[in-house]
């Protein structure tokens, strides 16, 4: 992609560590949000799995493991594999049962089995969920989604029967707002917001018209010409994550995050926290074990808009300048 540089380091930073909690993706019409997160699929990193399990089971997390797994742990035939992390989309016409689930009420009856069929947040678990149009979700859908992000996890219950499976997700919406806003309980949970704009430089401008017509021409010798920064880039991504367990945030950084969410009047402490985990995932990407003001400031940007209830500086838009006035009143 050309330029959208924050959109690029809110979808890594999520890669990074799923923990952040996900991403909400404003633009209009043809700037690239489809696009960029269809493209994570070429960086994302691989994690280990249960092999042949439909839930995604962490064989180092036998304590979640679903029926299946459990029944192959006890038997001594459970196996692993590694398998490439995937963007699983949610089409905005999902039922119920395709998106959590179902179960054959007349073959548990007649077989005594509960003849589950997993919906798409079991095939969603440690994956990317996408969801295009994101504020068109029907509301008994959004309500679904809020129930299995804020519990991790998956109840369905039929005529007494039920079944729960594990569902840990990276959230990942787009939406133009011109076609309506989004739920507040759901953009909430969406950790980070960028707002991709059309790139008004002619030289940038041009760039983009030559890449479209060098893909359309041959997509695949196109693709060749990105593939050592795209290898690049999956290996950072990856040294990230092994890296984030290391960072640390210094006293003086917690207390500058906590001064942010105050001026900016957050609700709860949700803020503060989502602050200080993609800034300590920043540095991370960034190579280094210490949180920094820098990370603070490129955490905010991306955390606070879509949160913040006034803002310390009235006559000025939100932004990084306004970020680094306001921290160094904090000096």
């Amino acid at each position: 992609m050309v330029n959208q540089e924050k959109l690029k380091r809110a979808l890594i930073l999520n890669i990074v560590n799923p923990e952040i909690g996900g991403a909400l993706i404003r633009g209009g019409k043809g700037v690239g949000k489809s696009a960029a997160v269809e493209g994570l699929e070429d960086i994302l990193p691989d994690i280990e799995v249960v092999k042949g399990c439909k839930y995604n089971c962490d064989p180092e997390d036998p304590e979640h493991f679903c029926p299946e797994c459990r029944e192959k742990q006890e038997k001594g035939t459970l196996e692993r594999a590694w398998e490439r992390m995937e963007v699983v989309k949610l089409p905005l016409n999902i039922t119920e049962d395709r998106l959590i689930g179902s179960i054959d009420i007349e073959k548990a009856l007649t077989e005594g089995t509960k003849a589950f069929e997993p919906g798409l947040l079991a095939k969603a678990h440690r994956n990317i969920l996408y969801v295009d149009q994101i504020n068109l979700l029907e509301d008994n859908v959004v309500d679904l989604l809020l129930d299995a992000a804020a519990m991790g996890m998956v109840t369905v219950e039929r005529e007494g029967i039920s079944v729960s499976y594990q569902s840990h997700f990276i959230l990942i919406g787009t939406m133009n707002p011109e076609e309506g806003e989004l739920r507040p309980q759901l953009l909430d949970r969406l950790a980070l917001q960028v707002e991709v704009e059309t790139i008004r430089e002619v030289k940038k401008r041009i760039e983009i018209t030559k890449r479209m017509n060098a893909f359309s021409e041959n997509p695949l010798a196109f693709k060749a010409q990105f593939r050592e920064a795209e290898e690049d880039l999956k290996k950072r991504i990856q040294e990230a994550r092994e890296r984030l367990p290391k960072v640390e945030t210094p006293e003086n950084i917690l207390y500058i995050i906590t001064r942010l969410g105050m001026d900016f009047n957050l609700d709860g402490h949700r803020g503060d926290i989502i602050m200080e985990r993609t800034a300590q995932t920043n540095a991370a990407f960034e190579g280094r074990n210490e949180v920094t003001v820098e990370d603070v400031i490129i955490a905010a940007e991306m955390a606070l808009p879509h949160r913040m209830r006034k803002q310390p500086f009235e006559e000025e838009k939100f932004s990084s300048d306004m970020l680094r006035k306001l921290l160094d009143s904090y000096t």
